[in-house]
């Protein structure tokens, strides 16, 4: 088989590259850690091309690997001879440092972890020739064992070499079970604030990854092919690789191209804010309406974003020379993905139909609703759990709860409605996610009356209000009466942002009891209790009022009936108009 140099080559010799080539027939005695004649070749070549050189070494001796890369660094590769992924891969990784700098970086030690190399070696090189070099070695519970830089000619052959079987015996047993039980490690990019980051991290923190570092590159637009330019995507594979991170986090929605030529760079797992967002509804969703709306929302994303193998999977368009038996993969993905969207309607749309019924009996009984809408974690829930002494999930995380749940009070005037807490908002809400969830989120744009709930605790108020006023337009919830209320007031907040809000405290009780005198006097506009005193001449008026609402009581005197009922404002000017004040008990 032919064995190749890799890596960037462009503007490198043919004859250098075929001089290094060579390096694959060098034979290294197998009780021999590094030889320096060895170590002399890399540095000369190191000086030619002035780029990083690394090569990798089994334990019988053999190079199997020669890869170049820049003056500042060089593609560190997974390259094991076990199958066991906990054990050492039984390959030493050795790679030059043009600077004269034989210490090894956060890189090459964070590639030692993740690669399990048996050793991973630095040698520095200046003018063609070695300087100092630095070995580093596994130990329990992937500890790092390192001593300082050493002269090339005084490297400690031997002590390095048994080195590599005390890790072998330390390495890998028992680590596989415990390692399964980690969050996985994430890297957040963004390009357009240190605010929008902050929310990313909690969104992240709340899908249960470890955020271990942010970055921040300010850009006017996306790039097309790779979101951030590639430079800083060189740039952030190495952050990446130095901190261990499992996945990167951009805080953008990406395109399937995008996705795919970031992960061929950085080597992890690349995640958009959409996909994270999805997998938190994903692992929130209870109901079996829930679930099916946070399926349909992913199917739909995901539909959008299937990409072929290059020309393998590209006969779709039909014509000469793409016809043939069968499906491509990638089509066969595609239908079943039409498919189950198709079930996944159908099955929401008989859903919706009990919604409805649900809403009409409602209707009928002229029972109006209060829908709490807002931010997420704003605390809608936990007002919802305090005004009504319900046991809503409510934990200080985004998205702690998704179904819209209803909870029956009464005004001190006796005016019964309901309390309905809604999926919170957020910026960038994915339009998948609208879409499916729109059924959902009509409990808002139908209720009667919007309490729209801001956490007073975030310096982000009044963007987050923002959000959630252009989330409302967008399902045409613009003419329902609304009460504006700032929340957890209890951690310090000095002056209302918002010109005329109600101050509360979900959590201590603090200014519910106005958000109550709010609440029924915007009902008492629509909704309100109405005494009606009808003669037993005007008996036959009772059928006409008694469908319009709920009766609260009903009296029989000498006289006639007092009739007490909670109607609708515009049904009681109607009566009034038709039969005259005199139908209203004085």
């Amino acid at each position: 088989m032919k064995q190749e140099v890799h890596g960037n080559l462009s503007g490198v010799k043919d004859s250098l590259i075929a001089a290094m080539g060579q390096l694959y027939l060098y034979e290294v005695d197998e009780d021999e850690f590094l030889p320096r004649e060895l170590m002399q070749v890399l540095a000369k070549f190191t000086a030619m091309m002035n780029r990083e050189i690394a090569v990798y070494i089994t334990r019988d001796g053999e190079i199997v690997e020669v890869c170049v890369g820049t003056d500042r660094d060089v593609e560190l590769r997974d390259y094991r001879l076990r199958r066991n992924a906990q054990r050492l891969s039984c390959v030493r990784c050795v790679h030059t440092h043009p600077n004269g700098d034989g210490r090894l970086s956060d890189v090459d030690l964070s590639a030692l972890r993740s690669f399990r190399y048996d050793a991973m070696v630095a040698i520095g090189c200046q003018g063609g020739e070695p300087t100092f070099v630095q070995a580093a070695f596994l130990g329990e519970k992937q500890n790092i064992l390192m001593d300082e830089p050493a002269r090339w000619y005084r490297t400690p052959d031997d002590a390095w070499m048994q080195q590599i079987f005390e890790s072998d015996r330390l390495v890998g047993w028992g680590e596989a079970e415990s390692k399964t039980h980690q969050k996985e490690r994430a890297v957040l990019m963004g390009i357009e604030s240190e605010e929008s980051l902050q929310e990313l991290a909690r969104l992240a923190d709340t899908a249960g990854a470890e955020v271990v570092a942010s970055f921040l590159q300010k850009r006017d637009k996306p790039d097309n092919a790779l979101f951030i330019g590639r430079g800083r995507a060189d740039e952030l594979c190495r952050q990446c690789q130095a901190l261990e991170a499992d996945v990167c986090i951009l805080d953008e929605e990406l395109t399937g191209i995008q996705v795919r030529n970031l992960e061929d760079i950085l080597h992890v797992k690349v995640v958009d804010r959409t996909t994270l967002i999805l997998d938190i509804f994903a692992q929130r969703a209870s109901s079996a309406e829930g679930k099916l709306q946070v399926e349909l929302a992913q199917l739909q994303y995901q539909s959008t974003r299937l990409i072929g193998q290059g020309l393998v999977l590209s006969r779709l368009a039909g014509g000469i020379g793409t016809r043939g038996p069968g499906e491509s993969k990638l089509e066969m993905n595609r239908r079943r993905i039409r498919e189950r969207m198709t079930e996944l309607r159908r099955r929401l749309d008989a859903v919706e139909k009990q919604r409805a019924l649900r809403r009409k009996s409602r209707e009928k009984n002229d029972v109006p609703v209060v829908a709490l809408v807002g931010y997420t974690n704003s605390g809608k829930s936990t007002l919802l759990n305090t005004m009504t002494g319900a046991d809503v999930y409510a934990q200080d995380q985004l998205f702690a709860t998704l179904d819209a749940v209803s909870r029956r009070m009464e005004t001190a005037e006796h005016t019964p409605y309901l309390l309905t807490d809604t999926v919170g908002f957020i910026r960038k809400l994915p339009h998948t996610l609208v879409s499916a969830f729109r059924s959902t989120l009509e409990e808002a744009a139908l209720a009667d009356v919007l309490v729209i709930v801001s956490d007073g605790a975030s310096s982000e108020m009044l963007h987050q209000h923002e959000t959630v006023e252009e989330v409302l337009n967008d399902l045409g919830a613009t003419e329902q009466p609304r009460i504006e209320v700032i929340n957890k007031v209890d951690l310090g907040l000095a002056n209302p942002a918002i010109p005329g809000a109600v101050m509360i405290s979900a959590k201590t009780g603090e200014g519910l009891e106005e958000l109550k005198d709010r609440i029924a006097r915007e009902l008492q506009k629509t909704y309100a209790p109405v005494t009606f005193f009808l003669p037993f001449a005007q008996y036959g008026v009772l059928s006409q009022i008694r469908p319009l609402g709920r009766v609260v009581n009903e009296n029989y005197t000498d006289e006639g009936i007092e009739l007490t009922i909670v109607l609708a404002q515009a049904d009681r000017d109607r009566l009034v108009s038709r039969y005259g004040k005199d139908i209203l008990k004085k």
